[in-house]
């Protein structure tokens, strides 16, 4: 059975699809199982980086970047969305980017909550990163 929000993937088209409303049945593509998606969270790194981080410039605008250095956004590397939910599952945002974008998610809500974030790099899988406010 799935749950609401989680993130499924096709091993052989590569059809990512995440669930809105749960159902009792499975989820199917290319007459095959689709595969649940777990985010990284922790990466060695070397000279890519991967989690999303929550930042703040220097006039107070909010917004999520991927990697603490910015991932690099190729035709052959990039990121292709970037997702916000908040930790209770009401609230979610989502980018798509193209690959001439900077791998970053402009945040409008003024309201600090607790949330993580999620992207998608084409080569690298599923990653996550966490905004805890109190």
């Amino acid at each position: 059975m799935t749950e609401k929000l989680e993130i499924y993937q096709c091993k052989i088209c590569g059809n990512i699809v995440q669930v809105l409303l749960c159902g009792e049945g499975e989820l199917v593509c290319c007459g095959q199982n689709m595969q649940k998606m777990t985010p990284n969270s922790t990466e060695n790194v070397t000279t890519e980086y991967h989690i999303p981080i929550y930042k703040t410039d220097e006039d107070g605008n909010r917004f999520i970047q991927v990697g603490k250095e910015k991932h690099p956004m190729t035709e052959e590397h990039h990121i292709d969305f970037i997702e916000r939910i908040s930790n209770d599952k009401t609230c979610l945002s989502l980018k798509f980017l193209s690959k001439d974008e900077e791998p970053i998610m402009k945040l409008t809500n003024k309201d600090l909550k607790s949330e993580k974030a999620l992207e998608y790099c084409n080569l690298h899988g599923l990653w996550e990163g966490c905004n805890n406010v109190e």
